[in-house]
């Protein structure tokens, strides 16, 4: 299973507990194949407004066609990873800046990776 959760910093809510399961921090800092880019993640936290996130989904769906392309390996360890585990991609969205779910990248790279592999079971939020 493939789904998403929220990363945070200090102390998580009571009723708020980690998923059980791998967990994987996919933020702009880190080296995981579905990390956006720093310029594409701070256009869009500078501009919440739709247009801005249509050019941010523009930008990482172009990204993640590129680094299907050419890092292809890593995109089917993850999808064979996620099929015997629950695998969770983690970003601090939804944030004060960027309040709304559906306008993080997690939620992008679960429907590319859906449309990639069919059999997966991909969980939106």
């Amino acid at each position: 299973m493939l789904a998403r959760y929220h990363i945070v910093r200090g102390a998580r809510r009571p009723g708020d507990p980690l998923p059980n399961g791998i967990r994987q921090d996919t933020r702009k800092h880190t080296r995981h194949v579905l990390r956006p880019t720093e310029p594409l993640v701070l256009a869009l936290l500078h501009d919440s407004s739709a247009e801005a996130f249509a050019r941010f989904e523009r930008g990482y769906v172009d990204l993640l066609k590129q680094r299907f392309a050419t890092e292809r390996p890593r995109f089917d360890e993850l999808a064979e990873l996620a099929r015997g585990n629950d695998v969770y991609l983690g970003c601090n969205c939804p944030t004060q800046r960027q309040p709304d779910i559906h306008h993080c990248h997690t939620v992008l790279a679960l429907a590319f990776l859906r449309d990639r592999y069919p059999d997966l079971d991909v969980r939106f939020p």
